[in-house]
């Protein structure tokens, strides 16, 4: 998700079966001090840049190189009051990343027969009408190009007062959205929005006849040992932890970390993790063994977003060779992204969400790594988003 806080938006990157290149000689390598050193001057210039009276207060950056090698570093702090420095194991919230998890599962479903990616939810009974059901498929949902209002920028969320204890059925906030125009007929073009997965949530719950998180659960988390990520169904985060900040009227920082009830970010957002996992994760994910080889290459069907040099598949934004997704909600900003022609990764969490200048602070770190690792592929050159 990338929230801003009233105006919630989630955010994406991907190929076919893809394998880690071996490693040439002349890739950038993080074992050198030249490279490590661009890397830090990347993320302290960033800090600057995006931070308010002081620089951002945390962020931790992992970069897997070509050859395997690893430079993970964290910057500032976990927790400011208590001036708790940040650690490689502190678990973040990590919004739209959750999308990659909830796609992984309907292509299980579309693997197992069970629906396909080209029927219309209008086939589901969801508990909520949705207007052009009929017209409006599974694919659609996934790849953002369902023209469907995005439900956290409808009147019903600005004018909301909640609580962190405050719960929201998904059919309500769904129910937002489809009342209002839609930005265009279905497949008419790309638009972010965070209500097509509310819906595919529906769907998968529908099918199954299970919650999302315990499809989630069962089919991802457990199988792959990704033991430290978490669908929760409370705010309550494991410990270590992050907490998230964001800016006041003075541009100083202030705790935020409970804005958002996870029950309102539900199957748009509300997954947790840390920073081992999601580099596996992403991983898995870009490289097909989280479905059937033919589903796998619709995940990485990468289309135009209308921004040069920035493209999106099913959960999944790609840019120039990179594949991965970026989330971001109120005091969390995370993105993971590979590169499979090389086989490099790079890891870019930050406790706070600030998206202008674009792209967005953790899409600029990401970026700003990848131009040290990466100089001829240098992701979000023309600035949109991922």
């Amino acid at each position: 998700m990338r929230f801003a806080f009233a105006a919630i938006i989630l955010a994406s990157v991907g190929f076919l079966f893809v394998r880690v290149a071996p490693a040439a000689s002349d890739k950038p390598s993080v074992e050198s001090p030249a490279i490590r050193n661009a890397i830090v001057a990347a993320v302290e210039r960033d800090r600057k840049l995006y931070g308010g009276r002081t620089p951002v207060p945390g962020v931790l950056v992992g970069v897997w190189d070509s050859a395997g090698h690893s430079f993970i570093r964290p910057f500032g702090y976990a927790d400011l009051a208590k001036r708790r420095p940040l650690t490689a194991s502190d678990h973040f919230r990590i919004g739209s990343n959750t999308k990659t998890f909830v796609v992984a599962v309907i292509l299980q479903l579309v693997d197992e027969k069970k629906i396909t990616l080209d029927e219309p939810i209008s086939r589901f009974s969801l508990g909520v009408t949705i207007p052009n059901a009929a017209n409006i498929t599974i694919r659609q949902l996934c790849d953002m190009r369902s023209g469907l209002f995005e439900a956290y920028n409808t009147p019903q969320f600005e004018r909301m007062n909640v609580t962190p204890q405050t719960t929201f059925d998904p059919r309500t906030v769904i129910g937002w959205a489809v009342a209002q125009k839609p930005y265009f007929a279905p497949n008419q073009g790309y638009h972010y929005t965070n209500t097509g997965y509310l819906i595919l949530g529906l769907i998968i719950e529908n099918v199954t006849h299970d919650s999302v998180g315990d499809q989630i659960r069962k089919r991802l988390l457990v199988p792959f040992s990704l033991t430290q990520t978490s669908y929760p169904e409370t705010m309550a985060m494991p410990d270590p932890w992050a907490r998230g900040y964001g800016l006041d009227k003075n541009r100083d920082w202030e705790d935020v970390s409970n804005t958002i009830p996870v029950s309102l970010m539900g199957a748009a957002g509300a997954m947790i993790s840390d920073m081992a996992d999601m580099r596996r994760w992403i991983e898995l994910y870009v490289s097909g063994k989280t479905s059937a080889p033919e589903t796998h290459r619709a995940l990485m069907n990468c289309i135009s977003t209308g921004v040069e040099n920035s493209a999106f598949g099913l959960a999944l934004g790609c840019s120039n060779g990179w594949y991965g997704y970026t989330g971001g909600l109120p005091g969390y900003n995370t993105a993971n992204f590979f590169f499979p022609k090389d086989g490099v990764f790079i890891v870019a969490w930050v406790d706070v969400q600030a998206d202008k200048p674009a792209p967005g602070v953790a899409n600029a770190m990401f970026r700003d790594i990848a131009r040290v690792m990466t100089p001829e592929n240098v992701p979000l050159s023309k600035g949109g988003g991922l």
